[in-house]
C-alpha cells in the first residue's frame, strides 16, 4: 500500500507548471472564522448530543477558535526565525474569511434574515482590549503573514438559515452558543455540511454565492487595504461558473484538488482534472497543494511526511505548496496544542533549511507573479 501511495504522489506531481527553484509556500486556512467559542461550549453541546468529534471534526472542535494575541505572536516568532537564501522570513499565506454571523441580529429578526459582522468586530468581542487585529497588521508588515481570501464566511448561509427557520434542533442548540460546526446527521434532510460555504444545493444558490463573493472581496479590500488575488473555497465545493465573478474582483488564483469536485446542485458533483497552473476560461489559474503539515492531527509523523512530500515536489520541479490549517497554531483552549505544533514547525523549517539551503519562501500571490513571468 505504501508503494502504491508513493507512486500516486509522484504521478500527481508530474503535470503542470515547473521551476528549478526550490520554492516553499505555506498555505494556512480558516483565519478570521469562529469555530468552538470555549471549552464550556464544547462540553455543553456534547452533553446535548451534538456530534462534535467524528468524521475528522475532533481536532477542530477541541482546539480551533479565533487566534488571540499570544497565538499570533508565538507563530510570528517562529516564522521570523528562519530566513531563505534571499534573506526573507518564512511566510504564511493566511487564507482568511472576513466576516462571521451576527447572531444577535439574526435572533432578533426571528431567523428570517441573515446578518453578518466584519471579523475584526468578532475579534473585539472575543478578546476585549487585546487589539488582536493590530497583530495581524504586524505580521503583514514583518512579511510573515499575508492574508488571502477564504470567503466572506466559512458557512453555507442558505442551508444554515433554512435549518434555523425550520427549527432544526441541533442547529438551534448550536446557534444559542454562537456555533455551527457540528457533524451533520446524514439520515435527515439537514445533512448539509455547514462549513462548506459554496456547496450548491438550491436553484438560487449560485446567485447568492455571487453576491457573497462580491461583498466579501469588497470587505477584504476595506479591511486589509489591498485586493485579494487568491481564493480557497472553504472545504472545497465550488461552482466554476463563479470564476468569472472572482476574476472581475481581482482574483487571479484559485485553490482546487487535482481531481476537482465541482458542486453543481442537489448534492451532485462534476469531476474535473486540474493541475498546477492550469487556466480556466475566465483566466483564473489553479493552485494545487502537494504537501501537508497538520501536527494537531494525531497518528502521523508530520515532519517526516511533509519532508517526503517536499522531496517529491522538487523531484518533479514543482514548488512545495504546504497545507497547514490554523487549528494547529491555536492555544486558547489547550496551550499544549499550539506549543507542540510550533515545536514541530520549528523542527520542520530547520530541516528544510538544512536539506535545501537554496530554498525560497514565497506567499501564494508571489508565486503567481513568478508563474506569469514564466
Amino acid at each position: 500500500m505504501k508503494a502504491i501511495n508513493l507512486i500516486r504522489r509522484n504521478i500527481a506531481n508530474i503535470p503542470g507548471w515547473v521551476s528549478d527553484r526550490k520554492i516553499i509556500v505555506f498555505e494556512s486556512d480558516d483565519w478570521g472564522s469562529i469555530r468552538m467559542p470555549s471549552k464550556r461550549t464544547f462540553n455543553k453541546l456534547n452533553a446535548l448530543g451534538l456530534d462534535l468529534e467524528s468524521e475528522g471534526y475532533a481536532r477542530y472542535n477541541l482546539y480551533d477558535t479565533l487566534a488571540n494575541k499570544d497565538d499570533l505572536q508565538c507563530l510570528f516568532e517562529v516564522l521570523d526565525e528562519f530566513k531563505d537564501i534571499n534573506g526573507n522570513p518564512c511566510i504564511f499565506t493566511a487564507v482568511s474569511v472576513v466576516a462571521n454571523p451576527d447572531f444577535k441580529k439574526i435572533e432578533e429578526n426571528d431567523y428570517m434574515n441573515y446578518y453578518y459582522e466584519p471579523f475584526t468586530k468578532t475579534l473585539e468581542a472575543y478578546y476585549p482590549g487585546q487589539n488582536v487585529f493590530e497583530m495581524w497588521q504586524l505580521g503583514i508588515s514583518k512579511k510573515v503573514f499575508f492574508p488571502q481570501f477564504h470567503g466572506r464566511e466559512h458557512l453555507n448561509i442558505s442551508a444554515w438559515m433554512d435549518a434555523l427557520r425550520l427549527n432544526h434542533q441541533h442547529t438551534r442548540q448550536a446557534f444559542d452558543f454562537g456555533f455551527w460546526g457540528f457533524v451533520p446527521d446524514k439520515s435527515t434532510r439537514f445533512s448539509v455540511e455547514n462549513q462548506a460555504a459554496f456547496a450548491v444545493y438550491g436553484i438560487n444558490d449560485i446567485s447568492i454565492h455571487r453576491e457573497i463573493l462580491n461583498e466579501g472581496l469588497a470587505l477584504f479590500k476595506q479591511l486589509f487595504g489591498y485586493s485579494a488575488k487568491y481564493f480557497v473555497p472553504p472545504n472545497g465545493p465550488f461552482n466554476n461558473a463563479l470564476n468569472e465573478t472572482l476574476w472581475a474582483n481581482g482574483i487571479r488564483l484559485r485553490s482546487t484538488a487535482k481531481i476537482q469536485n465541482e458542486s453543481v446542485g442537489n448534492h451532485k458533483i462534476r469531476k474535473n482534472i486540474c493541475w498546477l497552473g492550469k487556466k480556466d476560461s475566465s483566466g483564473i489559474r489553479y493552485i494545487t497543494r502537494n504537501c501537508f503539515f497538520e501536527p494537531s492531527q494525531p497518528g502521523m509523523d508530520w515532519i517526516d511526511s511533509c519532508l517526503n512530500d517536499i522531496k517529491i515536489a522538487f523531484r518533479w520541479r514543482k514548488p512545495a505548496i504546504i497545507s497547514s490549517h490554523r487549528v494547529n497554531y491555536i492555544g486558547v483552549h489547550d496551550k499544549k496544542n499550539r506549543d507542540n505544533s510550533l515545536l514541530l514547525l520549528r523542527d520542520l523549517l530547520a530541516l528544510i533549511k538544512k536539506e535545501w539551503p537554496d530554498c525560497e519562501f514565497y506567499s501564494t500571490d508571489h508565486l503567481e507573479q513568478l508563474m506569469e513571468r514564466n
